[in-house]
C-alpha cells in the first residue's frame, strides 16, 4: 500500500510533481507590457520594399525599353539616310544652300570631317573615360559626389558624353528630378551596347551648343574661325571647317560649351582664355597632344578674324526663307530641317540676279528709299525672283512678302473688272471732277470727298481712260456705284489674300489693312491668265502662289510624307480657278496696256506687250508699278521699309509716283528677263536643229475709246482645274493725261547715279496733293482724299 502510495501519489502529496500551480495575480497598479515583434514587422517592410524597388526598377526599364527604340531609329540618327541637312536648289538645278533650323545646325555626317583634335579637346574635359566607360562612369559620379556634398567644392557633373547627348536628345534640359537621372543613365547605358563610341561621340558634336547662335560643331567652327586667314574658304560639304580645327581652337570650343555665355571669348576673353587653357592642360595630361603643342596652343590667340554668328547661307536669301517656313508647314521641322531632303524650287537664279541689278541700278542709296520686287511665272503661278529689301543680313524683314503697304491706285483695275463683270462698258461716260459723296450710315454728317492729282480734270471720261490716267473721280464713282463689298470680294477671289476694306476709301487704295508686292502680283496674274487664278498642290496657303517645284528624298529620290498625313508628294501639280470670263479679262488686259503706251505708265514701255496699273499712296509715301507680259507678271513696290517716309525729292528732285522709280525697274528687268530667256530659247533651238525665233511677245492693238462691254461680261466664276491655252490679250482704249510725262519707253535720271538705261531730264514739276486726312477705317469715309496716280 505504501508502496502504491509512492508510485501513485494524490491530491494530499503537498510534494508531488502532478501538482499544478494557480496563477500569481499581479499587484495592483502593476500591467505587463507585451513585446514589440521586431522580426516580424522587419519580416513585412522587407517584401513590401524590395517589391517597391522592383517596381521602379521595372517601371524605369518599360520607359527606357520604349525610348530606346524610338531615339536609336529616328530616321536623324540611321547610318543610312541618316540627319543631313536638306538642299534647295532652283528650277534649273543650282544650288541655293542648306536648309537650316532657327538653331542653323549644320549636320556632319561623316566623323572625319571632325578634327582629331576636337574629338580630343572635348573627351579631354566632358568624359575622359569615354572610351572606357559603359555610358555610365560610376568613378566619375563618386568623384562628383565626394567633391559637390562632402568637400563642399565646386559643383562637378558625372554625366558621361553619352548621358548628356541622351539628355539632350530627348529634350530632358528643364528634368532634373532623380528618376529622370536614371531614365538617362540607363538609356545611356543601353545605347552604348546599340551605337560604335564614333558614332556617339559625332552625334553629340552635332547637337550641342556652343554659344553665339552656333549649334554644333560645324557651325560652332564657322562662327569663331570661318574668318581666319587661316581658314579662308572652309565651310564647304568638300571642306568643312570642323575638319581643320588645331589645338588651341578646339579646346577653345571644347571649354565653352560648360557654360557658353560665361565663357564667350567675345564678351569674356580672360574667362575664355583660362577655360581654354584648361582644356591644353588636360589634353596634355592625358596624352592627347605633346608638350610642343602645349605650348604653341597656350601661346596661341583665342580666335582669329571676327566672332561671325550664324546666318542663312543662300543665294537668294529672302526667297529661301520663304521657302523655308512652307516646308517646315507641309512636312514638319525635323523632316525639314535634317531629313536628306532636295528641295527643287521655282526661282530662277538668272532672273533673280537681273532682278536684284534692276532695284541696285535704281536705288543704290543705302540711306535712301528701298524697294521689293516679285516675278511670277504667268502659265505656272511660279515665283521666278525675289527681291524681299537692301540686304537680309541687316533686315531680314521679308517686303516683298510681310510688307503690307497701301496700293493706291494699282487697286483701280479690280474696279475695273468689277464693272466690266455688272456690264458696264469700256466707253460709259463719268464726270471727271471733284466729287464729294455722303457716307452711308452717317446721316448725311460724314462726306468723302475726292480730288484729282494736281486738280486736274476732264469734265467728262469713259471709264477705260480713267484707268489710262488713273482718274480717282472717275474710278470712285465706279467703285461705289458696282458696290465696295463685290470689289472687295472679287480682289480677294484673284489672289489678294489679307483683308480687303469695303469702306469708299477703298476705291483709291485706302485699305484698313495693306497689301504684299507677292499678293497683288499674283492677283494681276489672273488678267495675264485670261481671268485663271493659278496655283498649285504644293503653293502656298490659301491657294497662293508657288515657290515648290519637286520634294525628294536625296538619296531614294522617293516622294515625301506629307506631317500629320500618311500622304506622299513629290512633284507639285498646277492647278486653276476660273475667276473673271475670259472676255472681262482680254478687255481689262486691253485697257491696262494702255497705261504703259499712253498714260501714268510710260516709263515701263520696252517695245513688246506690256498692260498695268501705277499706284502711289497719300504724300508719296508708296509707289507701285504691278504689270504683266506675255511671259511673266511683276509687282515693284518702292518706299522706306520701317516707316511711312514721305518721299517727294527723291525723284531727281521730283516726288516718286509709281510712274517713277517703280516703272522703270519693272522695264529695266523685263528686258533682262526676256534676254535671258530668249538666249535659252535660242540655244535649245539650235541644239535641236530649229531656226531662230524672231518675235516672243505680241503686241496687242490698241482699240479707239469707247469700246463697247463684252457681251459676256456678267459670267461669273467657276472652279476649274485646267487652264485655258495661253494667248495674246486683246485691245483697250485711252484718252487725255492729267500731268506731264516723258515719251514711251524714255526715262529720267534715278536721284543717285546708276547703270540705267540712257536717261533723259526728269518729269515736269509736279506738286505734291495738299495735305489732307488718311483714309478711315472700314464703313465710313470722311475728309478729302487725295489722288493716287
Amino acid at each position: 500500500m505504501a508502496r502504491d502510495v509512492a508510485e501513485h501519489p494524490t491530491m494530499s502529496d503537498f510534494e508531488g510533481t502532478n501538482i499544478t500551480p494557480l496563477p500569481v495575480e499581479p499587484a495592483p497598479g502593476r500591467r505587463r507590457r507585451p513585446r514589440v515583434k521586431w522580426f516580424r514587422l522587419l519580416l513585412l517592410l522587407v517584401p513590401l520594399g524590395l517589391l517597391a524597388v522592383v517596381s521602379t526598377v521595372f517601371g524605369m526599364m518599360m520607359a527606357v525599353a520604349s525610348d530606346l527604340p524610338d531615339l536609336e531609329n529616328r530616321p536623324e540618327y540611321r547610318e543610312k539616310g541618316g540627319a543631313r541637312n536638306s538642299v534647295m536648289v532652283d528650277i534649273r538645278g543650282r544650288e541655293l544652300g542648306l536648309l537650316a533650323s532657327n538653331q542653323n545646325r549644320i549636320i556632319l555626317t561623316d566623323s572625319s570631317d571632325i578634327s582629331p583634335y576636337m574629338k580630343s579637346a572635348i573627351i579631354a574635359v566632358e568624359d575622359e573615360r569615354f572610351y572606357e566607360n559603359s555610358g555610365v562612369d560610376l568613378r566619375g559620379i563618386g568623384r562628383a559626389f565626394v567633391n559637390d556634398v562632402i568637400k563642399g567644392g565646386a559643383r562637378q557633373g558625372g554625366s558621361t558624353i553619352t548621358q548628356q547627348f541622351v539628355k539632350n536628345a530627348m529634350d530632358a534640359q528643364d528634368e532634373r528630378t532623380v528618376f529622370q537621372k536614371l531614365r538617362e543613365s540607363a538609356l545611356a547605358y543601353h545605347l552604348t551596347r546599340k551605337w560604335s563610341k564614333d558614332k556617339i561621340l559625332r552625334e553629340y558634336l552635332n547637337s550641342i551648343y556652343f554659344g553665339n547662335g552656333a549649334y554644333g560643331v560645324e557651325a560652332a567652327a564657322r562662327t569663331y574661325f570661318g574668318s581666319d586667314p587661316n581658314h579662308q574658304g572652309c565651310g564647304t560639304e568638300k571642306r568643312p571647317c570642323a575638319k581643320e580645327l588645331e589645338p588651341h581652337e578646339a579646346a577653345l570650343l571644347a571649354g565653352v560649351v560648360a557654360s557658353p555665355s560665361g565663357y564667350d571669348p567675345t564678351v569674356n576673353p580672360r574667362d575664355a582664355e583660362i577655360r581654354r587653357n584648361i582644356v591644353l592642360d588636360k589634353m596634355l595630361e592625358q596624352g592627347r597632344i605633346s608638350a610642343t603643342q602645349h605650348r604653341e596652343a597656350v601661346a596661341a590667340p583665342l580666335y582669329g578674324g571676327e566672332v561671325a554668328p550664324p546666318r542663312v547661307e543662300s543665294k537668294a536669301p529672302y526667297f529661301t526663307s520663304w521657302v523655308r517656313q512652307q516646308l517646315v508647314d507641309k512636312f514638319g521641322a525635323r523632316r525639314a530641317f535634317e531629313g536628306g531632303l532636295r528641295i527643287r524650287t521655282t526661282l530662277d537664279l538668272d532672273l533673280q540676279r537681273e532682278a536684284q541689278r534692276a532695284v541696285d541700278a535704281f536705288l543704290p542709296n543705302p540711306t535712301g528709299p528701298t524697294a521689293a520686287l516679285v516675278a511670277i511665272d504667268n502659265r505656272s503661278g511660279e515665283v521666278r525672283a525675289m527681291v524681299g529689301g537692301r540686304d537680309y543680313d541687316t533686315a531680314p524683314f521679308n517686303l516683298a512678302t510681310q510688307g503690307q503697304r497701301q496700293p493706291g491706285s494699282s487697286f483701280k483695275p479690280f474696279i475695273l473688272a468689277e464693272a466690266l463683270r455688272q456690264g458696264i462698258g469700256p466707253g460709259s461716260l463719268w464726270p471727271s471732277r471733284k466729287r464729294e459723296f455722303t457716307v452711308p450710315g452717317t446721316d448725311g454728317q460724314e462726306k468723302f470727298v475726292v480730288n484729282n492729282f494736281d486738280d486736274n480734270y476732264s469734265g467728262v471720261s469713259t471709264l477705260a481712260r480713267g484707268l489710262t490716267f488713273s482718274d480717282n473721280a472717275v474710278y470712285a464713282a465706279a467703285g461705289i456705284k458696282v458696290g465696295t463689298r463685290k470689289v472687295a470680294r472679287l480682289a480677294r477671289r484673284m489672289g489678294i489674300r489679307t483683308p480687303v476694306s469695303d469702306n469708299y476709301a477703298m476705291t483709291l487704295g485706302g485699305l484698313k489693312q495693306g497689301v504684299t508686292p507677292l499678293d497683288l502680283a499674283h492677283a494681276y496674274e489672273t488678267f495675264a491668265e485670261k481671268g485663271l487664278r493659278v496655283y498649285g498642290t504644293l503653293g502656298t496657303s490659301n491657294q497662293g502662289p508657288v515657290a515648290i517645284r519637286e520634294v525628294e528624298n536625296a538619296d531614294t529620290k522617293r516622294c515625301v510624307t506629307l506631317a500629320g498625313t500618311d500622304r506622299c508628294v513629290k512633284k507639285n501639280r498646277r492647278k486653276t480657278r476660273r475667276v473673271l470670263s475670259k472676255e472681262v479679262a482680254e478687255t481689262a488686259t486691253s485697257i491696262m496696256s494702255t497705261v504703259v503706251t499712253q498714260g501714268s505708265g510710260k516709263r515701263a514701255a520696252f517695245g513688246q506687250f506690256a498692260a498695268g496699273k501705277t499706284g502711289t499712296t497719300e504724300n508719296f509715301g508708296d509707289a507701285w508699278f504691278v504689270g504683266f507680259t506675255d511671259r511673266m507678271t511683276v509687282a515693284v513696290w518702292v518706299g522706306y521699309p520701317d516707316a511711312f517716309k514721305p518721299m517727294e525729292t527723291e525723284f531727281a528732285g521730283e516726288p516718286v509716283a509709281g510712274g517713277t522709280f517703280p516703272a522703270q525697274i519693272w522695264r529695266e528687268f523685263m528686258i533682262s528677263a526676256n534676254r535671258v530667256i530668249d538666249e535659252r530659247v535660242a540655244a535649245e533651238r539650235k541644239a535641236k536643229g530649229l531656226p531662230p525665233k524672231t518675235q516672243t511677245t505680241t503686241v496687242p492693238p490698241v482699240a479707239t475709246p469707247g469700246t463697247a462691254a463684252p457681251t459676256t461680261g456678267s459670267a461669273g466664276a467657276a472652279d476649274a482645274d485646267t487652264a485655258e491655252p495661253e494667248g495674246d490679250t486683246g485691245g483697250g482704249n485711252g484718252g487725255g493725261e492729267a500731268q506731264t510725262q516723258t515719251g514711251a519707253g524714255q526715262q529720267a535720271q534715278p536721284a543717285d547715279p546708276a547703270p540705267a538705261p540712257a536717261a533723259t531730264p526728269p518729269p515736269a514739276a509736279t506738286p505734291p496733293p495738299a495735305a489732307t486726312p488718311a483714309a478711315p477705317a472700314d464703313g465710313g469715309a470722311g475728309g478729302a482724299v487725295p489722288p493716287t496716280p
